[in-house]
C-alpha cells in the first residue's frame, strides 16, 4: 500500500471518529435538554401548587376579613341605619358631624387642633359630636388599615371606651402609606392605653372583624354623601373644615352662639 492510500485511509478514520465524537456530543445535549426541561417542568408545577396553596391561604385571610356578613353596628350608634357614634349627652343644643378615616393624616391634623375644644364642648353639654368612619385611604393607598382601624373603634365603642381609643389612633397614627392598623395585633396593644378596653370580649370584636360589614356601609354612605375628602366637617349643615379662617375658638364661638338661640 502506498504512503498516499495509507494517509488516505487514516484521514477518513480520524473524520468518523470525529463525527462520532459530535454525535456523542449532541446526543449528550439532548439528554441534558430532555432532563433540564423535566425539571423546568417539576418546578413550575411546585410553582403552580404553590400559588394554589397561597390563594387557599389567601382564602382564609379572606373568609377572616369578610365583609359580607350581616350588618352590625356598635352599640348606642345612632342615625340613619345607625352608622353614626355619639360623643357627648344627647340633649346638647348643637350637633358637630365628622366624616374621618384613622389613616387619614389631615384627620388627624384636624384632630390634633381641634380635639381639645371638642372635649371641652362635649364634656360640659354644650354639643354632641357625630362621628362616621370611612375606609377613603384604604382605596387611595392600598391596604385594610382603615376598615380594621375603624372596626376596633367600633368594638371600642362597644365597651364605652370609643372616645378615649379614637384618641389614642390618631396619636399613634402611621404614616399613610404605612398600612400599620391592619394588624390586629398593633390595634390590640394601642387598646391597652385606655384604661379598661383590653379584653377578652374586646379582642374577639377585633380580631372577628364584628363590625366589617357596619364599616363598609358606612365607607359607601360616605361616598354617597358626594364629600370631597376627609375629613369633612359639617356644622349647621356646613362643612367647617373648608373655611380657611375656622379656628377652635371660632367653633367654640360658633357652638355657644347657636345655644343662645
Amino acid at each position: 500500500m502506498s504512503e498516499k492510500n495509507r494517509e488516505g485511509k487514516r484521514t477518513a478514520r480520524e473524520r468518523l471518529a470525529v463525527e462520532r465524537e459530535k454525535h456523542r456530543a449532541a446526543e449528550k445535549r439532548r439528554r441534558a435538554l430532555i432532563v433540564g426541561a423535566s425539571v423546568v417542568c417539576v418546578l413550575g408545577l411546585a410553582a403552580v401548587i404553590g400559588v394554589l396553596a397561597a390563594n387557599s391561604g389567601g382564602d382564609k385571610e379572606a373568609a377572616k376579613s369578610d365583609t359580607s356578613g350581616p350588618v352590625v353596628s356598635p352599640s348606642g350608634a345612632q342615625g340613619k341605619d345607625g352608622l353614626a357614634i355619639p360623643v357627648g349627652k344627647d340633649d346638647a343644643k348643637s350637633a358637630l358631624t365628622v366624616w374621618e378615616d384613622f389613616r387619614c393624616p389631615a384627620c388627624q391634623s384636624f384632630e390634633t387642633r381641634y380635639s381639645p375644644t371638642i372635649h371641652q364642648l362635649t364634656k360640659s353639654g354644650q354639643l354632641r359630636v357625630e362621628y362616621h368612619l370611612a375606609t377613603l385611604i384604604d382605596g387611595n393607598m392600598g391596604g385594610s388599615g382603615s376598615r380594621h382601624a375603624a372596626n376596633a373603634a367600633a368594638c371600642a365603642q362597644d365597651a364605652g371606651k370609643f372616645a378615649a381609643y379614637h384618641d389614642v389612633l390618631y396619636k399613634n397614627q402611621p404614616h399613610e402609606t404605612d398600612d400599620a392598623f391592619s394588624d390586629d395585633g398593633r390595634l390590640i396593644e394601642l387598646a391597652g392605653r385606655v384604661k379598661g378596653l383590653d379584653t377578652p370580649a374586646f379582642r374577639s370584636c377585633v380580631k372577628d372583624g364584628r363590625h366589617n360589614s357596619w364599616t363598609v356601609k358606612s365607607n359607601e354612605a360616605f361616598q354617597k354623601g358626594g364629600f370631597s375628602g376627609t375629613p369633612t366637617v359639617l356644622f349647621g349643615g356646613k362643612n367647617i373644615y373648608a373655611d380657611q379662617s375656622m379656628t377652635p375658638a371660632k367653633l367654640k364661638k360658633m357652638v355657644q352662639q347657636a345655644n343662645e338661640d
